[in-house]
């Protein structure tokens, strides 16, 4: 297994969660703190975090390709999951930095391996070619109850009007499974998956994330 312990003092953390969960701002405030402490930071996302990643991304994510088809979907995400991780992930990691992720293989678990149907068998088996074992020390799961996470995205995707909606646009059931799904790993990985509630205001959830970074960022300190 590859882990950011074998790449050096670098540490991988990634942010996890339902639509409209916060989980991308809270990335963006743990990376401001720990910039403020002279922490080494680089922040990414998926799909995305390349130039290539970044072209995967409008197809995964653009509205109108709706006729995208779920192992076509799974595969995209790994493409663009691969690129990361070889371009910036793992030379971030080996350089004693601290990698702070939007997304990873957890999120294809929940969105195509249980809501899409395709298994974790599956999802495991393309995350062994395209990441080679690299796991992260730490994710943080930001919970929201499905009504109000969506309800938040759709406002945003109003304001920004931005295109990149169709996971947004899934059905209802679609998310509610993706959500129990994130619940269930939280449970069944703990020591890796900690649960935030995502519902309180943003100042309190990010000291609610502070509190699960501190002891990992004294461990690689």
């Amino acid at each position: 297994m590859t882990d950011s312990r074998a790449q050096g003092r670098g540490r991988f953390v990634t942010f996890e969660g339902p639509e409209g969960s916060g989980k991308s701002t809270q990335l963006r405030l743990l990376g401001k703190r720990l910039r403020g402490l002279n922490r080494g930071v680089l922040e990414t996302a998926e799909p995305g975090g390349t130039d290539i990643g970044m072209q995967i991304r409008r197809v995964l994510l653009d509205a109108k390709n709706h006729q995208l088809r779920p192992t076509a979907e799974l595969l995209l995400m790994f493409a663009a999951r691969a690129q990361n991780v070889d371009e910036a992930i793992l030379p971030a990691l080996g350089a004693g930095t601290i990698v702070l992720c939007d997304r990873f293989t957890d999120s294809s678990l929940v969105y195509q391996g249980e809501g899409r149907g395709l298994g974790a068998e599956v999802v495991y088996e393309v995350d062994r070619i395209a990441c080679r074992g690299l796991v992260p020390d730490l994710t943080i799961l930001v919970d929201i109850d499905v009504e109000t996470g969506l309800a938040r995205a759709h406002k945003r995707n109003q304001r920004t009007q931005d295109v990149e909606t169709r996971m947004d646009e899934q059905e209802l059931a679609f998310h509610r499974t993706v959500r129990a799904a994130y619940q269930k790993l939280a449970q069944d990985e703990p020591a890796r998956v900690r649960l935030i509630d995502g519902g309180k205001n943003e100042t309190d959830v990010a000291e609610d994330v502070w509190k699960v970074i501190e002891p990992l960022l004294r461990r690689s300190a």
